[in-house]
């Protein structure tokens, strides 16, 4: 393992501790039974919020992605959303009950800044990787990731019960120490445009319009992200929901809460490396519809099953498709996107994603207002593998290496 694919894969260390402690775990449960505290309303309030910093990113990314491809700042970019999230998830020590508001402020900000930095630590996937290991170093990333996930879950576990705000400055310290191999490590060729100071917003505007006049050529890169939107709609609003569902369903602590992501985070871990290996024996494609499947499986055991022991075993399966299903998609999009460009196709592939993470959340928040019932906001999420399932369906994988290996040579 070379230096480059090391530091990448430390900020997959690094910034899981955000998404599963922030997002998954602890805060989320945090933001609506002590912040919020009405019933119905903090689940809404929260789907908004993450659904606000998701349509925020996906506004961006494009742009900024196309700005970092032309100049050769991606890690520039990196280092910023890193650390902008690290500074927002420290500040979310001072909110307490009844600071709706900044509690949803700071949040966001925090996304924002962990979301649009995983557009740019995406886009050096291509570029430190090949074909015939593609699939093996994008799973070595999420499942490290995921034991760096599981690594800040045994450090909240010191004061979830008894101060549960310290967790979140632990949590911001976590990811921003072990985020520092990554920019140590990480190297990104330098760029004479960047001396010459032009007007970069207008070069991003000026590469995406390029982009788009060609997007007819990219139908099999578009196919993918439309499947990709509607499946990762699923994935994302049980990531956010998955803690809220086990608090309301089962009444679960903290505490269990904690052991339920720890053993979703270790199958999450074996899954996501293992299913690497799958990806450059039989295709990203393969490997993504047969963990849909797994997905759907998932979702019915979630509905019927009536315990906390069965929400275990729930987890444990949910583990294996999270980390296999996200690593085989960036795979496949990697190997779909042209030359050069990188940055700029993660920026259309973050819109694909965060967009989804705007819809689902929202329909999840409002089927639990407005039914009352988890066991039917979670039974809908199925209908986004499986219309997911159909379109991936249709893409020619083959055609499109082929079109991105001949469209967009080096400007």
């Amino acid at each position: 393992m070379n230096k480059k694919i090391l530091g990448w894969i430390s900020y997959d260390f690094a910034n899981s501790a955000f998404t599963t402690v922030i997002v998954t775990v602890v805060y989320s449960v945090y933001f609506k039974s002590e912040i919020v505290g009405k019933e119905g309303v903090g689940d809404s309030l929260w789907g908004l919020s993450v659904s606000i910093s998701m349509l925020i990113v996906a506004l961006i990314s494009p742009v900024l992605g196309s700005i970092a491809d032309h100049t050769h700042s991606k890690k520039k970019f990196l280092f910023t959303f890193c650390y902008i999230s690290v500074l927002f998830t420290f500040l979310l020590y001072f909110v307490r009950s009844g600071a709706v508001f900044w509690g949803m402020l700071l949040f966001i900000i925090a996304n924002i800044g962990y979301e649009g930095g995983n557009v740019f630590y995406n886009a050096f996937l291509p570029e430190i990787t090949t074909r015939d290991n593609i699939g093996k170093v994008s799973g070595l990333g999420w499942g490290i990731g995921y034991l760096g996930g599981l690594s800040a879950l045994v450090l909240s576990y010191l004061f979830i019960e008894t101060n549960v705000p310290m967790v979140f400055p632990l949590t911001a310290a976590f990811f921003g120490f072990f985020a520092i191999p990554t920019f140590l490590l990480l190297k990104e060729q330098p760029s004479d445009t960047a001396r010459k100071r032009p007007n970069y917003f207008r070069i991003g505007y000026v590469r995406i319009r390029n982009t788009l006049r060609h997007i007819r050529d990219f139908r099999e890169l578009w196919k993918f992200l439309i499947s990709f939107f509607i499946y990762n709609d699923g994935i994302r609003t049980i990531i956010v929901f998955g803690a809220i569902y086990g608090a309301r369903r089962f009444g679960m602590t903290g505490s269990q809460l904690i052991l339920y992501f720890v053993l979703a985070n270790i199958t999450s871990f074996f899954g996501a490396i293992i299913f690497g290996f799958v990806v450059d024996k039989i295709g990203a494609k393969r490997t993504i519809s047969i963990t849909l499947l797994i997905w759907i499986a998932t979702v019915i055991w979630a509905f019927f099953c009536h315990s906390i022991i069965q929400f275990y075993g729930v987890g444990l399966l949910a583990g294996i498709a999270i980390g296999s299903s996200q690593s085989a998609s960036r795979s496949l999009f990697s190997l779909l996107t042209p030359e050069d460009k990188h940055a700029e196709f993660f920026g259309f592939y973050a819109v694909s994603g965060k967009a989804a993470a705007i819809l689902g959340p929202l329909i999840y928040g409002l089927l639990v207002l407005i039914l009352n019932s988890q066991r039917w906001a979670i039974l809908s999420i199925i209908l986004f593998f499986v219309v997911g399932f159909i379109i991936l369906q249709q893409v020619d994988v083959k055609k499109g290496i082929q079109v991105a290996s001949t469209i967009f040579r080096k400007e």
